[in-house]
């Protein structure tokens, strides 16, 4: 028990002093959101909509005015889709060559839950636990019906604690963006570095490249939040420190398929 309470403990205080310094940013972040007219995330990121540029000095409304095409910001080469192959959630993937403006609050959470409560979550979560109840992950949940349903809520939990801590409290924090935005240009191998690095390279909510520290923290954090749930065995600072290592591996894969995910799509099943 002193084991799984000092692996919460740690997580706890890491969350706190950062937390004590970011809350009035966070605060001053939702007021200015919840004034300013936010885009909607319908249109994020995969068929950004085009941006007008209102015209100075227009013609009366009798003067017949010519339609012009408004500039479009979505790039012509594959783009992402909400899902990958219809179930894993893509929410936050950003087609390559598309710029987008700053994040919201409420966008950045949006994104969050998105991903922890879209239907394609539980599909995940479902094929995940069957994994992990073959292979004997987690022996004290046992096996049958029973056992399958404790791997199978555990998983959500991990999900739900992960997404909301690495893309919705922590980018509000440190004030970075939490989409992926897809490089899709160079060789394979660029394109796989570039990938598996944005566990530690990210975007600031101005652009700027920084680390990403919402990754980082925002994964310790939900490992340490785990110890709640899981028996006491896998509190300890050992068992806390492998998860938090696994799910920024995870996080890494990740990446590296949506990266790709454009170009299999329109490869193999012609979608553009």
């Amino acid at each position: 028990m002193f084991r799984r309470l000092s692996g919460l403990l740690a997580a706890s205080i890491l969350t706190l002093v950062v937390a004590t310094f970011s809350v009035p940013k966070i605060c001053a972040q939702i007021s200015q959101s919840s004034s300013t007219p936010s885009v909607e995330m319908a249109e994020l990121p995969d068929a950004p909509s085009s941006i007008g540029f209102q015209q100075q000095g227009a013609p009366p409304a009798s003067t017949p005015v010519e339609p012009t095409a408004s500039p479009q910001t979505a790039p012509a080469g594959p783009q992402q889709t909400k899902r990958i192959l219809g179930i894993m959630p893509n929410f936050s993937a950003v087609s390559a060559d598309t710029k987008l403006p700053p994040q919201s609050v409420k966008q950045k959470f949006t994104i969050a839950g998105k991903n922890s409560f879209d239907y394609s979550s539980f599909v995940i979560a479902a094929i995940q636990s069957g994994v992990s109840m073959a292979s004997n992950s987690y022996p004290e949940f046992h096996q049958g019906a029973a056992g399958y349903g404790r791997y199978y809520y555990h998983t959500l939990l991990d999900t739900a604690d992960s997404n909301f801590m690495v893309a919705g409290l922590w980018p509000v924090v440190f004030r970075q963006d939490n989409r992926f935005y897809t490089l899709g240009h160079g060789n394979a191998g660029k394109r796989t570095l570039y990938a598996m690095t944005r566990v530690l390279i990210t975007r600031t909510d101005h652009g700027n490249k920084a680390f990403n520290a919402s990754e980082i923290i925002g994964t310790g954090a939900a490992a340490g939040l785990s110890t709640l749930y899981y028996p006491d065995t896998y509190g300890t600072w050992t068992k806390v420190g492998q998860r938090w290592l696994t799910a920024c591996i995870i996080d890494s894969v990740n990446y590296t398929l949506k990266e790709f995910w454009p170009d299999i799509n329109h490869k193999f099943f012609h979608t553009k």
